[in-house]
């Protein structure tokens, strides 16, 4: 009696010792936790690709614009809607986000004129158009100017564009409010507001993340709950399960707030994962208590415990720790919102092992642990029943079929994987009827597009980009580019030296051209700086003229479109070489791009470190090189399934979809340990091999069923995320759990009766 009371005081100190230290992480996450927006902050800062663009991003000033659209049913010309266009260009320049230069729209921008004198740059309006004379002169004016007609104001003309360049580090959460409340103030019957642009995308994201991890983890919860209880048929062992992984995440999510790593939009995924994967813990723990305790009706609950840590440790840690090692891999890629996702999963799932091992033991010994209908005496066990006996031997005996079967697959899906692309777009983590999706395409239709591709051309001679051959060049550049679906439009220097030349030639069409010298091309720059704001040619050339920068604008955010322009540029890469002129590319479009290509390669890194570090592991673990490969195979075999439909139904790798292979193998290898230690178990105390596998079948068989049940159910639940990409990946993952337990149960099981590993005398 003395022990027992002695364990309930060592239970109640552990207990209140875990409590404390979970209540200094939920200090820590409710102070401290903060969402990403910033899409440049997911991305490596060291990386050669991203401190260029970061670089020309400062030359230049590069920055992602904010996208204000006034669409007017019949004409963008009439008094209200200038006045709107004015009084919104001015309050987004009284913003501290956002410089006065760097807010275009019709009301700000210069208008390139001929003169008397030669050359002149005005405004196109500064008091607001009144009279039909002065709307009409106003309409001829932004026709003639190939610089704002169809950038800044629609070739139907009933909708004009305000884009504003945001500071860095200005975006919030306050000045997003402010902007979507400004926009609407301003909208009528008449006229409809649009906002859109990469800040929008970002803050939209920002508040969509944290509301869909609060629709997502009470419905995680109350899926796990139904089911765990269905296995374990008891209150307590349902609601202890629960509470540590429940546990788990707030120690994870307080660690992260307690080193000041944000939440990213893939970490709000972290809690599914942690409830999904943990509570499988605590069913192989009640498992074999319970198992314990059915056969053993004389023993008392300490006995039970002692018995369940005794088998359990082992199995358990070596589960565990092949988890972890499945998502410390992702530590591989340079992408910070993966890197972290990997790392502060792993810590979730090494403490719902410590829990596991630690804490259920003890609120066990508090709380009890009742079995309905326990019997009163010892019960004899037989070894199977007949429908496992039937299923294990239907396996085996078709162990050809398996093989064939097998080999089908994989080369299906080894097809399929050839046709996995990349996906760069953060338009696609939203609903394809949503608001920002909708406003994105319809900014798309009627202007060059909302995501932009940076062209930096550098030279080591300066005034090279005052030369006509390397300007028509680029010219040339230009227009091809622009010739292709996905290019909407181009700026840069070229068009400032063609406008001039026009309005030098009294706006001759035929004069639409680039200089024919260079000492026109310097008259014409030396005039507009003297006319119009130096600054704006700041923004295109630097003041030696041997650095110029083209902004393409691109009709999407993804991959495929920005290749497709990258292609049409790459082309030219020799013909500029020629002139001594070296290409790069910068802006948010092409980091996109980078930040996508370091996502396969750390994808592929990760996947080889984990699948070695798992053979590894279970080589050492079964002491057979033969085990680590046969218990690999589940996971390989998963692995390659899952790319290959993939491909085949197009689904591109995403930096959701990327943690796919990790978690698939992290926690599919769980199943093939648990059915190699104790079929060699089972095998020292049966008297062949077969019998072994039919004894497996029956106990591991059904509690590995009852895993993958549990981790299935709890990430289809991500179906009901409001973000497709997660939609997608808990698809998938559900999917492979089904693949690993199915390839576990057959081919592995084949292979290992195939292979007689660890026989040594025993007959099959």
């Amino acid at each position: 009696m003395k022990t027992k009371q002695n364990f309930k005081i060592l239970s109640a100190i552990s207990i209140v010792l875990f409590l404390a230290i979970s209540a200094y992480f939920f200090k820590a996450m409710t102070e401290n936790t903060r969402m990403e927006t910033n899409l440049d902050e997911y991305m490596p800062k060291d990386h050669p690709d991203f401190k260029y663009s970061d670089q020309a991003e400062e030359w230049f000033q590069i920055k992602d614009g904010i996208i204000i659209a006034i669409e007017h049913q019949e004409s963008i010309y009439n008094p209200e809607s200038l006045r709107k266009i004015k009084e919104l260009s001015k309050a987004l320049q009284d913003m501290d986000a956002f410089d006065d230069n760097e807010v275009k729209s019709l009301y700000t921008s210069d208008n390139i004129v001929g003169s008397a004198e030669g050359m002149e740059v005005e405004s196109f309006y500064k008091r607001v158009p009144k009279t039909d004379e002065e709307l009409t002169l106003l309409r001829h004016k932004v026709r003639d100017n190939e610089m704002v007609q169809g950038r800044l104001v629609s070739e139907s003309e009933t909708i004009a564009l305000i884009i504003a360049g945001i500071n860095d580090g200005a975006f919030s959460e306050d000045l997003y409010n402010e902007i979507l409340t400004l926009a609407e103030s301003y909208q009528s019957d008449q006229e409809r507001i649009y906002v859109a642009g990469r800040p929008i995308v970002e803050g939209t994201l920002g508040l969509l993340g944290p509301e869909d991890m609060k629709r997502m983890v009470p419905l995680v919860i109350a899926v796990i709950l139904l089911v765990l209880y269905w296995m374990l048929r008891s209150i307590r062992a349902t609601a202890a399960t629960l509470l540590t992984v429940f546990l788990s995440t707030v120690w994870a999510f307080g660690l992260m707030a307690a080193t000041g790593i944000p939440i990213y939009s893939v970490s709000t995924m972290i809690p599914v994962m942690l409830i999904a994967i943990g509570v499988a813990y605590g069913i192989y723990f009640f498992n074999h208590l319970k198992q314990f305790l059915m056969a053993n009706p004389e023993a008392d609950l300490l006995a039970g415990l002692s018995y369940t840590l005794r088998k359990l440790w082992k199995p358990l840690t070596m589960a565990a720790f092949t988890t972890i090692i499945g998502f410390i891999s992702l530590l591989s890629s340079e992408v910070y919102p993966i890197k972290y996702f990997g790392i502060f999963t792993a810590f979730g799932i090494a403490v719902s092992y410590l829990l596991a091992l630690l804490f259920l033991p003890a609120i066990t010994i508090l709380w009890g642990y009742r079995i309905k209908n326990r019997p009163n005496r010892k019960v004899a066990s037989s070894p199977s029943s007949q429908n496992v006996q039937a299923l294990t031997e239907g396996i085996l005996r078709r162990k050809k079929l398996i093989y064939v079967l097998t080999g089908a697959i994989i080369l299906f899906s080894i097809w399929g994987i050839q046709k996995v692309w990349i996906n760069s777009s953060f338009l696609d983590k939203f609903e394809k009827d949503s608001d920002i999706v909708q406003t994105d395409a319809f900014i798309n239709q009627h202007f060059g597009g909302t995501s932009t591709l940076n062209l930096v051309l550098e030279s080591e001679t300066n005034d090279a980009f005052k030369q006509p051959e390397v300007l028509e060049l680029i010219d040339k550049l230009q227009s091809e580019a622009v010739a292709i679906p996905e290019v909407g439009s181009s700026f840069g220097l070229t068009d400032y030296l063609k406008r001039m030349n026009k309005v030098m030639n009294s706006e001759m069409e035929a004069y639409y051209t680039i200089p024919e010298s260079v000492e026109m091309v310097a008259q014409y720059l030396l005039l507009y700086e003297m006319s119009g704001d130096p600054e704006n040619l700041t923004k295109v050339v630097n003041y030696d003229y041997n650095r110029t920068n083209f902004t393409f604008q691109l009709k999407g955010d993804d991959s495929k479109t920005i290749h497709a322009a990258l292609a049409i540029v790459e082309s030219y890469r020799p013909a500029f070489e020629a002139h001594g002129v070296a290409l790069n590319f910068a802006g948010s479009g092409y980091k996109a791009l980078v930040f996508t290509d370091l996502i396969l390669e750390g994808q592929l890194l990760s996947i080889a470190i984990s699948l070695g570090l798992v053979f590894l592991l279970l080589s050492i673990m079964f002491r057979s090189i033969k085990a680590g490969l046969i218990g690999s195979l589940p996971i390989i075999l998963t692995a390659i399934i899952s790319f290959g439909v993939m491909g085949l139904l197009n689904i591109p790798l995403s930096t959701t979809t990327a943690l796919l292979s990790s978690i698939a193998i992290g926690i599919g290898v769980d199943y093939a340990i648990h059915f190699l230690q104790n079929y060699r178990n089972y095998l020292d105390e049966s008297s062949n091999a077969s019998e072994a596998l039919q004894r497996t079948m029956q106990t591991t068989g059904n509690a590995i069923w009852n895993n993958a049940l549990v981790v299935i159910a709890g990430f289809l639940v991500l179906l009901f995320s409001v973000f497709p990409p997660n939609r997608m990946l808990g698809a998938l993952v559900s999917m492979n759990m089904f693949t690993s337990f199915l390839g576990t149960l057959s081919l592995m099981m084949v292979v290992i009766h195939a292979s007689r590993l660890f026989q040594k005398n025993k007959s099959k």
